[in-house]
């Protein structure tokens, strides 16, 4: 594929097959991943890789302890709610979501389940956690080195025909995900992305979120001064 296609074409998946993805595919993602740049080539990033029986039990923990109450015990930090126009675009494609999926706004019982999936990492095969060295911690340009290496990630997985969406609810319940990822001390949880063969009956896989303009985004200076 071309690089323009693969950026233009990826999109958030939702929902997938339960085929398995060969570890020498997800070896070969993540090694392109890595090309990422970072600061000063720090390279800070780790992965965890899970599927199988440690992602079901993961899956399990994490869904039996948010609907039983305990509050989520996410690692990095995670500021305050969204506002304003973010709020808005952050709502704008929950209705793409649930239009797609025909969830009623009072539907509580699918609005429900829909969460519900999340905390599942939308049954996904395969869970990459990405992680960091704690020794790092606090500093600014770490997460977004990580944010950099796990965009790759996701494009380098669109190319090859693998769906993912990256997502913080399959990490909510950080003790469980320690446990059964085998995760070490000396890393700090990020973010999780959920990884398979999209299933391509599944409606709110054919939802494309809308985006800003360049227009809307960009400042451009001095190109007026230009000969």
């Amino acid at each position: 594929m071309q690089f323009d296609d693969v950026v233009r074409g990826r999109r958030s998946i939702r929902g997938y097959k339960p085929d398995p993805v060969p570890r020498a595919m997800i070896e070969e993602i993540i090694g392109l991943a890595m090309r990422a740049p970072s600061s000063m080539n720090s390279q800070p990033w780790n992965f965890y890789v899970i599927t199988g029986a440690a992602l079901d039990r993961i899956r399990a923990g994490n869904t039996e302890r948010m609907v039983a109450g305990v509050p989520q015990s996410r690692e990095f930090r995670t500021g305050p709610g969204f506002a304003g126009q973010h709020r808005d675009r952050q709502v704008g494609v929950a209705k793409q979501l649930f239009t797609a999926m025909g969830i009623a706004r009072d539907d509580k019982a699918m609005r429900q389940d829909w969460v519900l999936r999340g905390f599942r990492q939308f049954d996904a095969p395969v869970c990459v956690i990405v992680t960091y060295d704690r020794v790092l911690d606090g500093s600014d340009d770490t997460p977004f080195d990580c944010g950099a290496v796990t965009n790759a990630l996701v494009t380098a997985a669109w190319s090859r025909g693998l769906g993912a969406v990256i997502n913080s609810q399959g990490i909510m319940q950080s003790p469980v995900v320690r446990e059964h990822a085998g995760i070490a001390e000396d890393q700090v949880i990020l973010k999780s992305i959920a990884l398979g063969w999209p299933d391509d009956d599944f409606p709110a896989n054919a939802v494309v979120s809308d985006r800003r303009s360049v227009s809307d985004a960009t400042v451009f200076v001095g190109f007026d001064d230009q000969a």
